[in-house]
């Protein structure tokens, strides 16, 4: 099993209030799924997301990672496991503004201590596979929505990644966008790679294989 939790749940202080943005989650996710976590806001989606990223650690519960238990990680260890084993996809995309797309995608590749000539290779490799192997040169202002989200799903997957966790990667863009970008996603996920999607649109997540609901902090189905 590639990811699993066992009844976390994570609480926020709102001054002298505590959210509780979890409350017991337990779920199993296994390698070469793609899943969708869907609900409203404010439904902790977002919040589990962070979680099984390694971006934010549980109050309480456990959360295994490739067989490893993400508690007794430490910032070095998770970091470094966020860079190996963990892609990201965003909303807002995330890019570099300075950086052509070639550079932006390969600098996951660049922290992980990659060869030039490897993470150059591997960069154009990736924005071939995501259909801009014109744009490579091209800075993200000279970029639509539609390609700075290509450019984003490429980087996400510079490192060969054990999953790739996407945010509403489609809230920034128009419908038609929205749908060539699922295809890419859809794609991916044909090939074997792991795909974790954080959406409120059914719309999107339809085009999982499992859907996760979860209302209140709780999974509901």
């Amino acid at each position: 099993m590639l990811i699993r939790t066992d009844n976390i749940t994570k609480t926020y202080m709102a001054g002298t209030v505590a959210v509780v943005a979890l409350d017991g989650v337990t779920v199993d996710i296994g390698k070469g799924e793609y899943v969708a976590l869907m609900g409203p806001s404010g439904s902790g989606k977002s919040t589990l997301m962070h979680l099984l990223g390694c971006l934010d650690t549980p109050t309480s519960g456990r959360y295994w990672f490739n067989d490893r238990d993400i508690s007794t990680l430490d910032d070095i260890e998770l970091a470094h496991l966020r860079n190996r084993e963990i892609g990201f996809v965003f909303q807002s995309f995330n890019l570099l503004p300075r950086l052509s797309a070639r550079a932006n995608v390969q600098l996951p590749m660049l922290y992980a201590g990659m060869p030039v000539r490897e993470r150059q290779a591997r960069a154009a490799e990736l924005l071939e596979m995501v259909g801009l192997k014109d744009r490579m040169t091209h800075n993200p202002n000279e970029l639509s929505g539609g390609e700075m989200q290509r450019v984003a799903i490429a980087r996400a997957f510079a490192n060969r990644p054990s999953v790739v966790l996407a945010d509403e990667p489609t809230g920034n863009l128009d419908s038609k966008t929205g749908v060539e970008i699922m295809r890419i996603f859809g794609s991916l996920a044909e090939k074997g790679n792991t795909i974790i999607l954080v959406t409120h649109d059914q719309a999107v997540a339809g085009h999982a294989r499992r859907i996760i609901h979860l209302a209140d902090g709780k999974i509901v189905t």
